[in-house]
């Protein structure tokens, strides 16, 4: 199974009232085959996961597994703040036909270093799927050190990391730990192409949500060690990068998949949809200059 290149961290499509929309999602996942994805996350953090009841969660994950028909890897959000809820949620994963498990850094709790260590070996001991372990220290509030990646590599079921820290330091102590059995994924859009010319195998990527081919260029021009095709991927993907960081994901993603006539803009509660005024404006011309706009949106 290669876990690389263009991944896309799929949103979760709701109907008007409030139900998931496997119509719509169909019609996404459809869009990032065309568009050359060559994995995607369902039931990440993107997906609103955390807000997805049991047997949403289910319908949500079979659904795509169908729909992809083994064509590109299905990776399963699977963490959760504890470690027995992770290592069911990743056997659930499994039992419904993922290909991966992306296990988070347990959120809220901030467990030191061993307990992250004990943590992602149980889930990787029993949970039945290849594990990618997730940092975003920013939603977590924890922090992965390289230093435990360094440990956790040696698992056989732990087979990449998805690092969302964006900075110099980080990119070039976790590209470091790549080997042939152990992945390095960018987890973030706007640092993505520096990542992949260090080593990284690829990006899980939010923006790929609404401009899968444009994505695709860039892993592509990136991951060949193409520096001047690389920078001029990312400048024209970066205006709608930046847009995308005017509220938390996936509030913004969301807007820009509505615009492009993908389901309805309103994400779960507490969080709320991005409503009219400049942010609004400025994603929907900046996706308006890579992807045609739907014209009801």
């Amino acid at each position: 199974m290669d876990i690389s290149g263009s991944i896309t961290a799929l949103a979760t499509p709701f109907a008007a009232d409030g139900s998931l929309d496997l119509e719509v999602f169909g019609r996404l996942l459809d869009q990032q085959l065309a568009g050359g994805t060559q994995a995607v996350v369902v039931a990440g953090s993107t997906g609103e996961s955390h807000f997805l009841e049991h047997d949403e969660y289910e319908r949500l994950l079979a659904f795509a597994v169908q729909r992809v028909a083994g064509r590109i890897p299905v990776i399963a959000g699977t963490g959760e703040a504890g470690t027995a809820k992770t290592v069911a949620t990743t056997r659930r994963a499994k039992a419904l036909g993922a290909d991966a498990a992306l296990v988070v850094a347990p959120f809220y709790v901030r467990p030191t270093q061993e307990g992250l260590r004990r943590h992602f070996l149980a889930v990787a001991d029993q949970g039945g799927l290849p594990v990618i372990l997730y940092n975003v220290p920013p939603r977590t509030g924890c922090d992965i050190a390289p230093e435990t990646v360094a440990e956790l590599r040696d698992h056989p079921a732990i087979v990449g990391i998805k690092e969302a820290r964006g900075d110099a330091g980080r990119i070039q102590a976790i590209a470091e730990l790549i080997r042939a059995d152990f992945v390095y994924l960018s987890g973030d859009d706007g640092s993505a192409h520096q990542a992949m010319l260090a080593g990284a195998a690829g990006t899980i990527s939010v923006v790929a949500n609404l401009v899968p081919e444009a994505f695709r260029a860039l892993c592509d021009a990136a991951r060949a060690g193409d520096a001047g095709r690389t920078a001029e991927a990312a400048a024209r993907l970066a205006p709608l990068v930046e847009a995308l960081n005017c509220a938390p994901n996936p509030i913004p993603v969301k807007a820009g998949l509505a615009a492009l006539g993908l389901g309805s803009a309103v994400p779960r509660p507490p969080l709320v949809e991005l409503g009219p005024g400049p942010a609004l404006a400025r994603l929907r011309e900046t996706l308006a200059a890579l992807a045609p706009l739907a014209s009801a949106a």
